[in-house]
C-alpha cells in the first residue's frame, strides 16, 4: 500500500466540516483511501453504482437519519443528484443537535462544477479536496522513469510490465469514453471525442487554437470548447492559464493545454516503452506536462500555476503565485546539461520572482547562476510541499 499524502487532510476537514467531497478521476484511488479511514472510523460505505446500496437509499431521508451517529461514505455521488438537497437537510438537523462535523464523505469523478450542475450546492457544509493519481512524492520508492511513462493511475503504474501497463491504460481510455463519458452530459460520439482526446495529446502543452482542432475534427468551435470543458471537468485535462499583470507588455492570452497524466498521454500516441518515448516527438512536451502536474499537486493550498509568455519571446513554463504575490519562475528542461535562453531571464525581469529554477531529470542539485537552481522533480516538490 502506497500512503497518500492527501489522507490527513482528508481527516483534518472531516473533523471541521460536516461533508467533505473528495473529488479525482475514476481508478485514482479515491475508493481506496475512503475505506482505509471508514475502517478506522466504523464508516458507514455506499456504492453508488451498486444496485443493492442503491435500493437502500430508497428512502434515502429515513435511511440515512438513521446513521447519523457515524460516517457515511457515499462512492460515485453523482450518480444520484437528488441526494444534495437531503443531504443538506439531514446536516442542518445534526448542527442543530450538536452534531457538527464528519458526517459524509462524497466521493465523485467530476470536478467541482459538474458536481454543482449535478445538484443542490452544499455551501458552507461541504469541503472539497481533489485526488489524482500517484505523484512523484508518493512513489520515491520506484525507479524515476516509471511514473513519468505508467502514469500515475496504481493499476498502471504498478502493473507487471510496461505491456500490462498500456493494456490496462488504453482499457480505461476506452472505459471513460464508452461508458463513463455519456453519464456527464449529451451523447458525444466516442470515436470523435478518442480524435479530440490524441490531439490533445499530439498537441501537449500547446496553445489551445479551438479553431484549429473545429477544422480537424469537422465540428463547430463552440463543440469543441464543450469537449473540452467535459475532458477538464473530469479533471482528465488542465487548461493552464496564462499570467496577466499591468506590465505594459502584449502578452499571450490562450491558455495551454494538458493531459493531466502523462500515461494516458503516451497510451494515445501507441508508446509503450522508454525507448519510444524517448524518441517520439512528444517526449519534451509529456516531460513538461509531468513536472507541471507534479509541482502543482504538491504546492501548498491557495498558490496559483501559471505560465507566462509576452510577444517578444519572454517565456516562464510555470509560474507559482502565492496569495501574498510571491512569486516562483520555473523551467523545465529535459535535457542533463539544462541551458537558459534569454526568454527565460526576461520573463524574470518583468514578474521579478523571489525564487528561481529550473527542473532537469538529473538526481544533483547545483547553482546554474547566481540567483538560479537546477534541481530534480522530486527536490523541487518537495521544497513546495514543506512551503
Amino acid at each position: 500500500m502506497i500512503k497518500r499524502r492527501l489522507t490527513e487532510k482528508v481527516s483534518e476537514a472531516l473533523a471541521d466540516m460536516p461533508a467533505v467531497a473528495l473529488l479525482g478521476p475514476r481508478q485514482s484511488g479515491k475508493t481506496t483511501l475512503a475505506l482505509e479511514l471508514g475502517e478506522k472510523l466504523n464508516a458507514l460505505y455506499l456504492d453508488l453504482e451498486s444496485e443493492q446500496d442503491r435500493a437502500r437509499l430508497a428512502q434515502a431521508e429515513l435511511y440515512l437519519a438513521e446513521q447519523q451517529h457515524r460516517l457515511v461514505i457515499l462512492d460515485e455521488v453523482h450518480r444520484a443528484p437528488g441526494l444534495f438537497p437531503i443531504l443538506r437537510g439531514l446536516i442542518d438537523r445534526a448542527r442543530r443537535a450538536g452534531h457538527r462535523s464528519g458526517q459524509y464523505l462524497l466521493l465523485g469523478s467530476a470536478a467541482l462544477d459538474l458536481l454543482k450542475q449535478s445538484g443542490e450546492t452544499l455551501a458552507g457544509r461541504i469541503a472539497y479536496l481533489e485526488l489524482g493519481p500517484f505523484d512523484a512524492l508518493e512513489t520515491r520508492h520506484l525507479p524515476a522513469d516509471q511514473l513519468w511513462l505508467r502514469g500515475g493511475f496504481p493499476e498502471s503504474l504498478l502493473a507487471g510490465s510496461n505491456q500490462k501497463s498500456l493494456r490496462w491504460r488504453q482499457n480505461f481510455i476506452r472505459s471513460y469514453l464508452e461508458r463513463d463519458i455519456p453519464q456527464f452530459g449529451p451523447r458525444i460520439a466516442a470515436e470523435t471525442l478518442r480524435r479530440f482526446w490524441t490531439m490533445l495529446a499530439h498537441h501537449q502543452g500547446g496553445l489551445l487554437n479551438t479553431a484549429q482542432f473545429a477544422r480537424n475534427l469537422g465540428v463547430d468551435g463552440k463543440t469543441v470548447a464543450g469537449y473540452l470543458d467535459l475532458l477538464a471537468d473530469l479533471l482528465l485535462v488542465r487548461r493552464l492559464q496564462p499570467w496577466h499583470d499591468n506590465l505594459g507588455k502584449r502578452l499571450v492570452k490562450s491558455p495551454k493545454v494538458y493531459v493531466r497524466d502523462s500515461g494516458l498521454v503516451h497510451a494515445l500516441l501507441g508508446i509503450a516503452d522508454q525507448d519510444a518515448l524517448l524518441s517520439h516527438p512528444v517526449v519534451g512536451a509529456s516531460w513538461e506536462g509531468f513536472v507541471v502536474e507534479n509541482l502543482i499537486a504538491a504546492a501548498p493550498e491557495g498558490v496559483a500555476a501559471h505560465f507566462y509568455r509576452s510577444s517578444g519571446g519572454a517565456e516562464v513554463d510555470l509560474l507559482l503565485v502565492w496569495p501574498d504575490d510571491r512569486r516562483w519562475a520555473i523551467e523545465i528542461k529535459r535535457s542533463l546539461s539544462p541551458k537558459l535562453e534569454r526568454g527565460f531571464h526576461a520573463a524574470c525581469a518583468d514578474l521579478a520572482p523571489e525564487r528561481k529554477f529550473v527542473v532537469y531529470p538529473g538526481s544533483e542539485r547545483y547553482p546554474l547562476a547566481e540567483d538560479i537552481e537546477a534541481l530534480p522533480l522530486t527536490a523541487l516538490a518537495e521544497m513546495l510541499a514543506g512551503a
